[in-house]
């Protein structure tokens, strides 16, 4: 029997942070979270010295990592190489995403995700459809000759997608998809997120009333708020239906901005962190390629030739150091941000974003000056 107490430093348990508290796990499940006068005195002893322990992240989008793309890589030991690479980066679960593509690659996906979800693969929760049924007028990088309206057939597919993973989200848009779609989508099991749309406030709304519960890389790729015409980024902050994704790598979206969508975000939606990242995850790849087109990694940008944004060069502690140090968010609300809040949103149980006695201890140590972190 294998006992460790990890003791010495903040403890976050998905919802608050600890202090003078000690964990223990015993055998690979949390046994004991107390304070750190009475903790268990037998088995290894570690000090945390002043870091923070914590659950692994929830990363609800990931298009690549270990210089791969799942676009370009529909193969077992790819999901297998992104859970390894985002692991190590701190997220223990992932959901695996896929651009806008055919409809043959798209079922390919779904079934090499199934695969991986049976055999076990580390870090797999599920999957992550962004597309192919957006906007064409805010496709962002992706490829507008696949983007198209959604058929009575993909409704069936995805539906039996849905009942058959874990977890799966949609990034939609309303021009390409109605709300019976999404009805029929949300009644199957699927967390519907709107994206990479021009859909006005009225629309947006109707959609968050039809089930969609999500918003996809708030701010990016969407209609903006304006003085007269809310837009998806108003729609969403005015509903506490959904909650939205965030790309919170002062690139994406400004500090200022953040602060700001974080303040007036109506619950009990609430705005989580996501990655975005690309095959560069997990390595010091300078540039790779997305369905042929080249995209370019430099000074914490990833872009095509045009200087599109294509993805995102982050990983979620740096997402949680840039809330806390450049919008001023708590430290437990930014995690809460980047585990619990998307694990919840995608029904993830058993522990998962979450540090519980009695569960899995899928636990990361991160350094206290928020500058990285390594699984424990």
């Amino acid at each position: 029997m294998s006992t460790t107490t990890y003791h010495g430093g903040l403890i976050f348990d998905g919802e608050v942070l600890h202090d003078g508290a000690a964990v223990t796990v015993q055998d690979g499940t949390v046994v004991a979270l107390g304070p750190e006068t009475g903790a268990d005195s037998s088995g290894d002893q570690v000090d945390l010295a002043g870091d923070i322990l914590s659950p692994g992240y929830v990363d609800l989008q990931v298009n690549g990592g270990d210089g791969l793309m799942l676009n370009d890589a529909l193969e077992l030991d790819t999901l297998r190489r992104m859970g390894q690479a985002h692991r190590r980066l701190g997220a223990t679960h992932i959901l695996p995403t896929l651009i806008t593509n055919t409809l043959a690659k798209t079922e390919a996906t779904i079934e090499v995700t199934k695969e991986a979800i049976a055999a076990g693969v580390p870090g797999i929760a599920g999957l992550h459809l962004e597309g192919p049924h957006l906007s064409v007028a805010r496709k962002g990088a992706h490829d507008a000759a696949l983007i198209r309206p959604m058929e009575d057939s993909d409704v069936l597919m995805l539906t039996a997608a849905a009942r058959d993973l874990p977890a799966l989200m949609l990034t939609v848009a309303p021009e390409n998809v109605t709300v019976d779609q999404v009805a029929a989508l949300v009644e199957a099991g699927a967390v519907v997120s709107l994206g990479h749309t021009d859909a006005d406030f009225a629309t947006c709304t109707a959609y968050f009333e039809a089930g969609a519960r999500c918003v996809t890389h708030l701010f990016n790729a969407m209609s903006q708020m304006g003085n007269r015409e809310p837009g998806l980024v108003g729609a969403l902050l005015n509903s506490g239906l959904a909650s939205a994704g965030l790309i919170a790598d002062a690139v994406h979206v400004h500090p200022a901005t953040i602060r700001n969508a974080w303040a007036a975000k109506q619950g009990p939606g609430e705005i989580f962190l996501v990655s975005d990242s690309m095959a560069p995850a997990g390595t010091d790849q300078a540039e790779f390629t997305l369905e042929g087109r080249r995209i370019a990694r430099r000074d914490g940008r990833l872009t095509l030739e045009d200087g599109t944004l294509a993805g995102a060069d982050l990983d979620l502690t740096t997402a949680v150091q840039v809330m806390c140090d450049q919008v001023g968010v708590p430290l437990a609300a930014a995690l809460r941000a980047a585990t619990s809040v998307p694990a919840a949103l995608m029904g993830l149980g058993n522990g998962i974003g979450r540090l519980e006695v009695g569960a899995a201890s899928e636990l990361i140590r991160i350094r206290s000056d928020l500058s990285g972190c390594a699984a424990v």
